[in-house]
């Protein structure tokens, strides 16, 4: 059977998207997505695609829903797997889970799962679908410490239970990674806005600009709330400890992307947060971070942007779609080089970096070709601006003030198989328990939480 290919998906143009922060895919209309949609066989029970989901879409059934016009059926569908659809079917990495398990991909192309969901989702929104409501109320509270995806996902379904829920945010906007992490023009940010909205409006109370240990103590909390969980995620940087990091000029993709991201920089000065981007840009590092800061730094300004990477980009572990957004976008991909040090000017401002050719040996851990020191071939690359886009770890201040918490020597919160931590009655998920993942993991240890949480309270009612 001829199978036919992928239904494109409509983009902006290469030579306008680079000059604003409006999102870059379109999206399928109506019509595309069903002709998409019509492209899945159907496979008999259970689908591959569904076990590579790590939240369980029904993505069999969904996909006959769109094929069929039913979108609204076809959206409900998905928010019983979780609360965000609008959000994963734009940053999950599908090529390495639903997509990747297709059966098509071993006739040609696997159904564009992402965008099909981003669609349903875009079209409940633009048709005011209203989803389930709440089962029945209950005089249990439980608090949320941390407003990202895992904590986000385990407040909808806590609030759906019928329990009293209150987020606390360090940050002036909850959504966590989903604001000052990825940019609009992945994810555009009114989309993340409507979703927190509807949590509100079924009754989730958000309090901002509280830092628990500092405003509120974490003894407080469990003196009040009859369970906590921690979605603090993994928002601290990690540096790789050479000459000249603290030079100006010199970023953590964390401070960049929050300035551009959360703090508006690009609208600078309607918005009051500047950012200093040179002609010459170096990103360090070859993942999804690295992509977007690149990308982001492009449509600051930068003349020229560079992705610096030790290993070759085969071996990158950021999504197909944005690297190849990248490479059309004309970020310059600079192969098996690694900083040895950076270099400043007389006013204490990066000018360049020292760099060092590398190999590729034997497989690490990762299961990636370990990339090796050249000896004697380094070299030094002018550059204005560099972005270190390392990886991220759990934020050890509130580690610190929350005593009896366990964790490793990372700072990844210790968890059982129900996902709560050294603490009775205290859970954890997202990045704060695995340290930096996807949006999508995040999401379905919030859910996996939320139901433990519910057993928890439950049980304590029995007692």
């Amino acid at each position: 059977m001829a199978i036919k290919p992928r239904v494109p998906v409509r983009e902006q143009p290469v030579e306008q998207r680079i000059h604003n922060f409006d999102s870059v895919p379109y999206g399928y209309n109506e019509e595309e997505a069903m002709a998409e949609a019509q492209r899945c066989i159907q496979c008999p029970d259970p689908p591959t695609c569904e076990a590579g989901c790590p939240v369980r879409i029904k993505i069999k059934d969904m996909n006959r829903l769109i094929a069929e016009g039913k979108f609204k059926e076809a959206y409900l569908l998905v928010k019983k797997a979780h609360a965000f659809p609008a959000c994963t079917g734009r940053v999950c990495p599908q090529e390495d889970q639903c997509e990747g398990a297709c059966i098509l991909t071993k006739v040609g192309q696997p159904i564009n799962i992402g965008k099909l969901e981003a669609f349903v989702a875009d079209w409940a929104r633009e048709h005011g679908v209203e989803e389930e409501g709440i089962t029945e109320e209950r005089e249990e509270k439980v608090a949320i410490i941390g407003s990202g995806p895992a904590g986000l996902a385990c407040a909808a379904d806590l609030r759906k239970f019928g329990f009293k829920v209150t987020i606390f945010e360090t940050l002036h906007k909850p959504g966590g990674v989903l604001v000052y992490g990825i940019p609009n023009f992945r994810l555009p940010k009114e989309i993340v806005e409507y979703e927190i909205n509807k949590l509100i409006e079924m009754g989730v109370e958000i309090k901002l600009n509280i830092t628990i240990g500092q405003n509120i103590s974490f003894e407080e909390l469990k003196r009040d709330y009859d369970a906590i969980f921690l979605g603090t995620g993994a928002g601290a940087p990690q540096f790789m400890g050479i000459e000249g990091e603290k030079l100006n000029g010199v970023y953590s993709a964390n401070e960049f992307l929050i300035r551009a991201n959360l703090m508006k920089a690009y609208l600078f000065p309607e918005w009051d947060t500047p950012i200093s981007v040179g002609k010459r840009v170096g990103v360090i590092g070859a993942g999804n971070v690295a992509m977007d800061a690149a990308r982001t730094a492009l449509r600051l300004g930068a003349e020229e942007v560079y992705i610096i990477y030790r290993r070759k980009m085969e071996y990158s572990p950021a999504r197909n779609e944005e690297i190849e957004h990248a490479r059309e976008e004309g970020i310059i991909f600079k192969e098996l080089v690694n900083p040895v040090r950076f270099i400043g000017d007389e006013n204490g401002w990066v000018k360049g970096v020292e760099l060092i050719k590398m190999e590729l040996g034997e497989k690490d851990s990762s299961g990636r070709p370990r990339p090796v020191p050249i000896k004697g071939s380094e070299f030094v690359m002018e550059l204005d601006t560099v972005i270190e886009a390392l990886g991220t770890v759990p934020n050890r201040l509130f580690l610190s003030r929350t005593p009896g918490l366990k964790t490793d020597r990372k700072g990844v919160i210790q968890v059982d198989d129900n996902l709560m931590t050294s603490i009775e009655g205290v859970f954890g998920g997202g990045d704060a328990i695995s340290g930096a993942a996807t949006v999508i993991k995040a999401l379905g240890e919030g859910r996996r939480a939320a139901e433990a949480i519910k057993e928890y309270i439950d049980s304590k009612k029995k007692k």
